[in-house]
């Protein structure tokens, strides 16, 4: 899932953004209301998580433009700010959650979770492709019931296959979920997890469609 991080503390953004990607989101970041507004424009990002005090203006003009184009996003805000008053405002604008500063990274990432199944893009915190399933809350790996360690960009890898499951990726597009991620690759990369992959994983698990990409079955 791509989400788009409005917040101007950079060491804060900095810490959110690295334990955002480790949890397997893909994370743009804005600093300002205008930056935020107009990566509003890309059709990729699905949730917002949405500091109310910019440098240049509120929060809220954020919210208030996600609602008048009727963007179908999903926003947690994220702020100092602990009012009622601005919690009822932030919600009766369209937010979906509200978390007040100081916060825990785990509790962050949880209610993340239940706004992604609330959204129906994620039905739990599981995915499951025949007999291989993916925990990704604690990054854990079961074929047929048995665990099975993954490195972390084996995983993020299989993630992006089992997520699109019955879709072809081409290699481009898995090299472009990597980079998100913030994963250094190499020129054959791919190709080289995709091996390791599959001498882990069920025979045929993982086919090639031979100069299109890669898919797994669902």
């Amino acid at each position: 899932m791509k989400l788009l991080l409005v917040e101007d503390d950079a060491l804060l953004a900095q810490g959110l953004i690295h334990s955002l990607q480790k949890e397997g989101y893909s994370v743009e970041h804005a600093q300002t209301v205008s930056m935020a507004k107009s990566m509003l424009d890309n059709e990729e990002i699905e949730l917002v998580v949405l500091d109310l005090g910019l440098p240049d203006g509120d929060g809220l003009d954020v919210l208030k433009t996600i609602k008048k184009r009727r963007l179908a996003l999903a926003v947690l805000i994220l702020t100092a700010r602990d009012s009622i008053e601005d919690k009822i405002t932030g919600l009766d604008l369209g937010a979906d959650d509200y978390l007040p500063k100081p916060f825990e990274a785990k509790e962050l990432f949880a209610r993340l979770r239940v706004i992604s199944r609330r959204l129906g893009s994620q039905t739990s915190s599981t995915l499951q492709c025949q007999n291989v399933q993916l925990d990704l809350a604690s990054h854990q790996t079961l074929v047929a019931g048995e665990p099975l360690i993954l490195p972390r960009k084996e995983f993020m890898l299989l993630k992006a296959l089992m997520e699109n499951a019955g879709r072809v990726l081409s290699k481009t597009q898995l090299e472009s979920k990597l980079y998100q991620w913030g994963e250094e690759l190499g020129s054959n990369a791919i190709e080289v997890h995709i091996h390791h992959l599959r001498k882990k994983l069920p025979k045929d698990f993982i086919k090639t469609l031979r100069g299109i990409g890669y898919v797994v079955a669902k």
